[in-house]
């Protein structure tokens, strides 16, 4: 079996948990996610299964976009409602939505972030979420982020909106919504968030746990797995026929190809056989994502 699953992570659920609980359900051990979500955190998670596992770390599409809600007025250690909270502060009667907007465009554009305490970057090999817990902090490297947009898409009530947020792989939403109160003159802290994209994957094409098992009961769970090709489908495709499959899979190169220079997918008679790397007419498998 290999494929993709776009799982609609549940709340309360880890990444991990997502991995572990699909291990039992798909009877396979080889199962990778990419892009952790937090716990408390619901929406699209692409799971990738079997062979295909091992572009996990190939994603050339990074890219996240999230529903978010801000709640003003609170501040909590982790930085969402979760946590302990270590202030509340009354929400000015004067601020509108208007003057949210208008803050919501200083944060658009490029930008420097410190990853929160309580998240799983690794500093001298241990998580800093288990630090936080042992009460200890540690300095982090602030890292560069990109924030493409911020849509405010309502207020539900006094103190919580609601703000779409298109940004690059790598930003913690919980830090953003801080520094948003912050430039509005209060604390603020994640009330909820949904991931509605990832990796160029939408929630429209995800499943949740029960559908995975109810395609498995009816016999019909490779039709919900997408292709591992679907990853690379911003690159130029090449074919090759039987005699350059084998050459592939040999390590072997094929040469005489008439594609342009830089990285490829590679499709043989019996379908997509990997990403490889063109130059100068030489064709060299990169990452194979099939058995010879």
């Amino acid at each position: 079996m290999q494929g993709i699953l776009i799982m609609d992570k549940p709340a309360g659920f880890t990444s991990f948990d997502v991995d572990a609980k699909l291990r039992g359900i798909l009877g396979t051990r080889k199962i990778g996610h990419a892009g952790t979500l937090d716990p408390m955190a619901t929406g699209v998670l692409p799971v990738f299964v079997g062979r295909a596992a091992k572009a996990v770390d190939m994603l050339p599409n990074t890219d996240k976009t999230y529903e978010a809600t801000m709640r003003l007025g609170v501040r909590t250690d982790t930085g969402d409602i979760t946590g302990q909270v270590l202030e509340t502060t009354k929400v000015p009667d004067a601020l509108s939505a208007v003057e949210v907007s208008a803050v919501l465009e200083h944060f658009v554009g490029s930008g420097m972030q410190t990853p929160p305490m309580y998240s799983a970057v690794k500093v001298g090999g241990q998580p800093l979420y288990k630090l936080a817990r042992q009460g200890k902090t540690v300095e982090r490297r602030a890292r560069a982020v990109m924030i493409y947009s911020l849509e405010l898409l309502g207020r539900e009530s006094e103190s919580d909106y609601r703000i779409r947020i298109a940004c690059s792989k790598g930003t913690y939403v919980r830090v953003l919504l801080e520094d948003i109160g912050r430039a509005l003159g209060v604390p603020a802290t994640m009330a909820a968030l949904r991931r509605t994209a990832a990796a160029g994957f939408t929630q429209a094409q995800a499943v949740t746990f029960a559908q995975v098992e109810q395609a498995k009961a009816q016999g019909t769970l490779t039709q919900m797995l997408l292709g591992v090709e679907t990853v690379f489908a911003d690159l130029n495709a090449v074919q090759v026929d039987e005699k350059g499959a084998s050459r592939l899979f040999n390590g072997a190169p094929v040469y005489r190809c008439t594609a342009a220079n830089g990285r490829v997918r590679v499709f043989g008679p019996q379908g997509f056989l990997g990403t490889g790397r063109v130059e100068h007419g030489v064709l060299n498998i990169e990452k194979r994502f099939f058995e010879g």
